[in-house]
């Protein structure tokens, strides 16, 4: 049976804490998305990240779950891109392994694809940062809206975070995107949006409850300057993208017009939960 959702799970040495982000997946999917799957990808880890996941199955009930191991580290980006170009449903959400954002947002996300016809949905901190409940310290904050300047100078995004790590991708219209994508670490998710941009697909950028967790991977004095110089590459490849988007166009542009239709009020072809 072919999922209603796929959730990716990225994880790089996150044995501490993957076990209970999973099972706290699983019990969510269960009780509201019960026909989903759930794609764990193990980046490479030096620690049990693989073991983890694999004692996590007992909790999963009736889901479909499974590991893919890439060997060795590539980075977030291409795990990302992995878990997403192996999921198997319509619509797809990626996840930070902490759950920084609660599972429990995801119908914000699914929502704005299933009714409003968007087909790349991203939650946001910056938007409503009274749900925010714990801060960053002040100075990765800084760092955060400092990135995000540049990112909105280079690329000419309007969006107020292209960092949280909650996107829902349709499938159909997202896949050639992912596809075309090169950056496998830290700025992997301006990208995705800068390539979904100059494609013309619907973008949507939504508030989500959010938590710091400690244990994050991103150094803001080793890795600033390597997140800078790939914002940099990005913007340098505009014409690589253009013409890898414009090769695959007109196919995408009328499966595009397609999944909007269905996506409107009234169309009896719809399905009544997920596309």
């Amino acid at each position: 049976m072919t999922p209603k959702l796929s959730i990716i799970i990225p994880a790089y040495n996150e044995a501490s804490r993957l076990g209970k982000s999973l099972i706290a997946i699983y019990e969510y999917l269960n009780d509201a998305i019960p026909n989903s799957e759930v794609i764990i990808v193990d980046d490479g880890s030096s620690d049990s990240t693989p073991r983890a996941a694999e004692e996590s199955l007992k909790s999963a009930g009736n889901l479909q779950v499974r590991l893919i191991r890439n060997s060795p580290n590539r980075g977030k980006g291409h795990a990302v891109r992995t878990g997403l170009l192996a999921a198997r449903s319509s619509i797809a959400l990626f996840s930070d392994a902490d759950l920084s954002t609660p599972i429990s947002e995801t119908p914000k996300l699914l929502n704005a694809i299933e009714q409003e016809g968007c087909d790349l949905v991203f939650g946001s901190r910056a938007l409503d940062r009274s749900l925010i409940g714990v801060h960053q310290s002040w100075r990765r904050e800084q760092g955060g809206r400092g990135f995000n300047l540049i990112v909105r100078s280079a690329t000419g995004l309007p969006f107020a975070d292209t960092q949280c790590g909650f996107k829902a991708f349709r499938m159909a219209t997202c896949r050639p995107i992912i596809e075309a994508a090169v950056i496998d670490r830290f700025s992997f998710d301006v990208e995705l949006l800068y390539l979904a941009h100059l494609s013309g697909l619907a973008l949507k950028e939504i508030p989500v409850r959010w938590d710091h967790n400690d244990g994050s991977k991103v150094s803001v004095v080793r890795d600033s300057f390597r997140m800078f110089r790939e914002v940099q590459r990005i913007r340098s490849r505009c014409r690589q993208y253009l013409e890898t988007i414009n090769s695959k166009g007109p196919a995408k542009r009328e499966e595009q017009s397609l999944v909007r239709a269905k996506a409107e009020p009234g169309i009896k072809e719809m399905p009544a939960s997920l596309l």
